[in-house]
C-alpha cells in the first residue's frame, strides 16, 4: 500500500510491505528521495499487521490517501533496436524494468509496469505520481549505467495529444 499527501507543494508518500510471516516494512519519506525504511517485527503478544494496520490509520487520519493508478502518468523509456529486437535486447529490458521497479520504488515515485520491443523500438512503461521528478530521478540514475542509451523518456499521454 502506497499513500500520499501534499504539503507546501511538495508530495509526501507512506508505504508498506510484507517482508514475510513475522514481519513487515514501512518506508516514507519525499518523492524523489529514498525515504526512512523501517521494520516491524511480530513480537510475542503482537503481530506485525496490526501495528502496521495503526500506522495506515494514523497517516489516513492525517490527510495521506492511495492515488488511482488512472491519476498515475504513463512514463515510458524508450530505446532504439533492431527490428524486433534481440534476445540481448529483451534481457537488458527485463533487468532495467527490475531496477526501476525498485528505484521508483524506494523512491516513492511509483512502479515499473513492464515494456515492449518491435518495430525498431523497446520500451519500459511505468506509472508514476510525478512526470517531472520522476524524469529528472531517471535520468539522474541511469547516467554511466547500461541503460544511459536510451532516445527519450516521455509522457504517453502528451505523446497521444
Amino acid at each position: 500500500m502506497k499513500l500520499y499527501k501534499t504539503v507546501d507543494n511538495e508530495i509526501h508518500y507512506w508505504e508498506t510491505w510484507d517482508i514475510n510471516e513475522k514481519k513487515g516494512a514501512t518506508n516514507t519519506g519525499l518523492i524523489g528521495k529514498e525515504g526512512d525504511y523501517k521494520e516491524i517485527k511480530s513480537g510475542l503478544l503482537s503481530n506485525f499487521r496490526k501495528t502496521i494496520q495503526k500506522e495506515i490509520d494514523r497517516h489516513c487520519a492525517d490527510g495521506f490517501h492511495e492515488v488511482d493508478i488512472e491519476q498515475h502518468y504513463t512514463l515510458l523509456i524508450e530505446f532504439s533496436v533492431d527490428r524486433m529486437g534481440t534476445e540481448q535486447d529483451v534481457e537488458k529490458r527485463t533487468r532495467l524494468q527490475d531496477h526501476m521497479n525498485e528505484m521508483l520504488g524506494w523512491n516513492g515515485l511509483g512502479h515499473c509496469d513492464g515494456g515492449s520491443i518491435g518495430s525498431g523500438t523497446m520500451e519500459v512503461c511505468c506509472f508514476v505520481i510525478d512526470f517531472e521528478i520522476a524524469k529528472n530521478v531517471i535520468e539522474k540514475n541511469l547516467k554511466e549505467t547500461e541503460f544511459s542509451d536510451y532516445l527519450r523518456i516521455y509522457d504517453e499521454e502528451q505523446e497521444a495529444e
